[in-house]
């Protein structure tokens, strides 16, 4: 029974079984990795009264934020988010990733303008270009020969070949969430709604070194995510036994992060017109307090 329940659902995410049929663990863990998506309550737009979209990062060096990040290689039972997302985008094709620029303009804030899709041919070479330019960095290195020795032109000067490495885990440094809350008179409740979700790692020079500054990679529609963070099991430090998928963990708001945009008639963020590290926080503080006041006093407006 063993042997069928490994074979069965060997090949499921997360369920503790390795690649090479073997039960790591007490029993096959079955529920997150065959767990369907909750569907969100109905919402109309006549039951929304209010309304405010805001931009959230989460800083994934963060204690909270551990579980988003760690661990830095997947394991039987579990992987950090940048290697699920990696997977729903390279292996499965489950998730569409959407380019930051594109047409001479750049896509930031997470509007979805430029997706990029096989068009029913994952192995087509302009898409397996451009999605290595989301999925890998690449760096200027001496090229070397037989002997190990740096190999020289006709000229006699070195050779440089372009040498590419996967991003890892480890580079992620934050995620940004675009969000939208709002309030619902029929079920009398203020509600979040995650919209998008894009990763951030260091930005790195041709030479492969670190430099100053960040670097968003892209954009992700979250709903469409959904169906894949289902999936995937999340750490509790409390229990073994009861763990949660990614889903839940957003679902649940089991992250602490910090407003760096609100939805504004400048359409700028909080850096803009705050520069100061922490008078940037006292805002994002302030925009939060702002929205928590609107839903205790909303039914007086």
């Amino acid at each position: 029974m063993m042997m069928t329940a490994g074979f069965a659902f060997g090949q499921l995410p997360s369920t503790g079984v390795s690649p090479s049929n073997v039960l790591d663990g007490l029993y096959v863990q079955q529920h997150i990795p065959t767990k369907k998506v909750v569907s969100y309550a109905p919402l109309r737009e006549a039951d929304v009264m209010w309304s405010k979209r805001v931009w959230r990062t989460i800083d994934v060096q963060q204690k909270l934020n551990f579980p988003l990040f760690y661990p830095r290689e997947p394991l039987t039972d579990r992987m950090a988010l940048w290697d699920i997302i990696k997977y729903g985008i390279e292996e499965e094709g489950s998730l569409t990733p959407y380019e930051l620029n594109g047409d001479g303009k750049f896509d930031f804030d997470g509007e979805f303008l430029y997706p990029l899709t096989s068009n029913g041919n994952p192995n087509d070479t302009a898409y397996i270009t451009s999605r290595d330019n989301l999925l890998y960095s690449t760096s200027t290195v001496i090229k070397l020969d037989e002997n190990g020795e740096p190999a020289l032109d006709n000229d006699g000067f070195e050779e440089y070949i372009t040498d590419k490495n996967a991003i890892t885990a480890d580079q992620i440094v934050k995620y940004y969430v675009k969000e939208d809350w709002f309030f619902d008179k029929q079920r009398s409740v203020m509600d979040v709604r995650i919209i998008g979700i894009s990763p951030v790692i260091k930005e790195y020079d041709e030479n492969g070194e670190m430099k100053e500054g960040e670097k968003q990679l892209f954009w992700l529609y979250f709903p469409e995510c959904r169906y894949v963070f289902q999936n995937y099991f999340v750490y509790n430090r409390k229990n073994d036994a009861q763990r949660m998928s990614f889903d839940d963990l957003f679902w649940k708001r089991m992250f602490t992060s910090f407003i760096h945009k609100e939805s504004n008639v400048y359409d700028r963020e909080i850096g803009r017109y705050e520069n100061y590290g922490v008078k940037a926080l006292l805002e994002s503080e302030r925009i939060k307090n702002e929205m928590l006041i609107i839903e205790h006093d909303l039914w007086h407006l």
